[in-house]
């Protein structure tokens, strides 16, 4: 099914300044069965490829009085509207023939090969394979998507990353498993950033930033300011707290987007060949689901990958 719309959603171009923002304009099209999608069309130019990220437009689900496309099996959404849901997400990619794997996600660092479309549930975070025929899907409502493409090798991956898997290096991880299984070579892959909650939105504890920062030596690049509840604080005396009962310290941003792109760059990709979406999930529920900012009723968005025989 052709798309009916499309709409241009950036044109930044990526500056020292602004390492985040991608070179390409990301095109976020309306399909006629009225489901919205995100595309990057660096990817698009590949006619044996499918590729996308969805949206919350669209879908059979009903959420605050609106009609939503939530590909999630949740627990305020029937199972049956979220197949739907997604047979009309394949659809209007014009990839209803593909098998869709989607895995068990859990924050982790696994990374999953598919020679063929799985007879049981796999669990990880990660997927990868170089087979026809097979749609490599992930769910997130804040965490990072990030899709590969190898063009020479035709091998692609969906990878989840949310900040335990950013700190277990699962972009990376997943680079090396396509090395080891395509002969792949790093700087020929293409990569897509998705939709994700970002810098502007996401605090996490002084826990996650000091964790960072003990594998990371870049990882003060990804705060808005790193502390990590160790710094002294001279003033103390002032608060007029007794010993032990002193204010937790502040949250901080992190920027997850940016810290996997630095990953990217760090297992050998080129920087004009990663393509990051600026778009907040949580800055954007007309648009996006967010866990962070909807809650347990928040639903799932998808991005999926696959190779399709040439027409």
């Amino acid at each position: 099914m052709t798309p009916k719309k499309t709409k241009t959603l950036s044109r930044t171009r990526i500056s020292r300044n602004n390492p985040t923002t991608s070179r390409a304009a990301w095109k976020l099209h309306t399909s006629e069965n009225g489901v919205g999608f995100l595309q990057v069309p660096a990817f698009s130019v590949f006619p044996w490829l499918v590729h996308g990220f969805s949206t919350a437009q669209g879908g059979v689900s009903t959420l605050n009085d609106g009609k939503v496309l939530n590909l999630g099996f949740t627990e305020w959404d029937a199972r049956e509207n979220v197949q739907q849901n997604r047979k009309l997400f394949q659809s209007a990619l014009a990839a209803a023939d593909l098998a869709l794997v989607s895995l068990q996600q859990f924050h982790s660092g696994v990374v999953c090969v598919f020679s063929s479309g799985p007879n049981e549930p796999y669990s990880g975070d990660a997927a990868i394979t170089n087979t026809l025929h097979l749609l490599l899907g992930l769910q997130t409502a804040d965490c990072v998507p990030i899709l590969l493409l190898d063009p020479k090798k035709r091998a692609i991956a969906a990878v989840h990353a949310g900040w335990r898997g950013t700190l277990q290096r699962i972009v990376e991880k997943t680079i090396g498993r396509m090395k080891m299984e395509f002969k792949t070579n790093p700087s020929d892959l293409l990569a897509a950033i998705g939709p994700a909650i970002g810098g502007c939105c996401y605090e996490v504890g002084t826990e996650v930033a000091a964790a960072f920062l003990s594998q990371f030596g870049n990882a003060p690049e990804w705060f808005d300011e790193l502390r990590t509840g160790d710094e002294p604080n001279p003033l103390q005396w002032l608060n007029q707290f007794p010993p032990g009962h002193q204010r937790p310290p502040e949250n901080v941003r992190l920027d997850l987007r940016k810290a996997n792109r630095a990953q990217l760059i760090a297992a050998g990709l080129r920087g004009q060949n990663i393509f990051v979406s600026d778009l907040c999930t949580a800055c954007r529920p007309d648009l996006l689901f967010s866990y962070r900012k909807q809650g347990s009723e928040s639903g799932r968005m998808m991005a999926v990958i696959g190779i399709r025989a040439e027409k």
